[in-house]
């Protein structure tokens, strides 16, 4: 490949000071590709089908995709970082970019044909025609077109030619789909022990928090109690399970299952922090109270 040019009872308060808003991601060992090994390919009317699994290369994430596909005219390469030949970024900067829930942009490239745009905003011509390459947030399918100004149209899922012609898909059933689906961050901070003093154990009654929270984020709690200081430590939801929680507002008090957390003299709290599925912004905790009486 050579390298293109450049482009209120008896309550107990405690506060958590300066809890951070922090996002955690974890990584999940998979195959090399993301791509699916049936719904893998893209059309052009001249260079014909663009085979994204093959070269077990092309990665989708929330920021950019990398890798390079397959065609008759050779590679068309997502990110000069990971081509064929390659990192050839000190001689041409240029990636397809996600904005976090699907909405691609930048630019790939093709040695014979040149730059292929992901997105008519990369070079303004979105009044000449409205274009952009999506991934379905929920699925990870492909839709939409690119351009380029020798082949022209890339279509990425059949369906994006139905209007041209009817039940395109029952003439060739292709798209493009990636494992990668838009996901928020996670993380999570449990507390200390908390000591009642109540030898007889108390009434986990409510739990409310102040702080901040964007748009689309979520604050979670769950709690662990005990009879002994050092546990054992099994923090719950809703349900008495790991797997529910109590979620609320900041200045909302919440009300615990009085069921779960009763006689117990000791306690901890897990706070879940979630952000938005764009993982660019994520609540933040200044001061947890929580209520219980004897």
């Amino acid at each position: 490949m050579r390298s293109p040019s450049p482009r209120n009872s008896n309550p107990i308060l405690w506060i958590a000071c300066g809890v951070a808003s922090f996002l955690l991601v974890i990584s999940v060992a998979r195959a090399a590709t993301d791509v699916d090994s049936t719904y893998r390919y893209a059309w052009n009317d001249l260079i014909g089908w663009m085979d994204f699994y093959i070269n077990d290369t092309v990665k989708v994430n929330s920021q950019f995709l990398k890798g390079y596909a397959s065609s008759s005219v050779e590679d068309i390469s997502l990110d000069c970082a990971t081509t064929s030949g390659g990192n050839i970024c000190s001689q041409s900067n240029y990636q397809v970019t996600n904005d976090g829930i699907g909405n691609l942009s930048g630019y790939a490239w093709n040695d014979q044909y040149g730059w292929i745009s992901f997105d008519c905003h990369n070079n303004n011509g979105c009044g000449t025609s409205n274009y952009q390459v999506l991934i379905d947030a929920d699925n990870g399918m492909f839709s939409g077109y690119a351009w380029n100004d020798v082949a022209g149209w890339i279509s990425f899922n059949c369906a994006n030619n139905s209007e041209y012609t009817s039940n395109s898909c029952l003439v060739s059933n292709y798209r493009l789909q990636a494992s990668w689906v838009a996901t928020s961050a996670i993380a999570t901070l449990d507390s200390s022990t908390f000591d009642t003093g109540v030898s007889g154990g108390v009434q986990i009654n409510s739990v409310l928090w102040q702080g901040t929270q964007p748009s689309e984020t979520q604050v979670r709690f769950q709690f662990a109690t005990s009879n002994s200081s050092s546990g054992p430590w099994t923090y719950v939801g809703s349900d008495g399970t790991s797997n529910t929680y109590y979620a609320t507002s900041p200045g909302v008090s919440k009300r615990v299952d009085y069921t779960l957390h009763s006689g117990k003299r000791y306690f901890r709290y897990r706070v879940i922090l979630v952000s938005n599925r764009m993982q660019t912004t994520s609540p933040t905790v200044n001061e947890v109270i929580i209520n219980w009486s004897p």
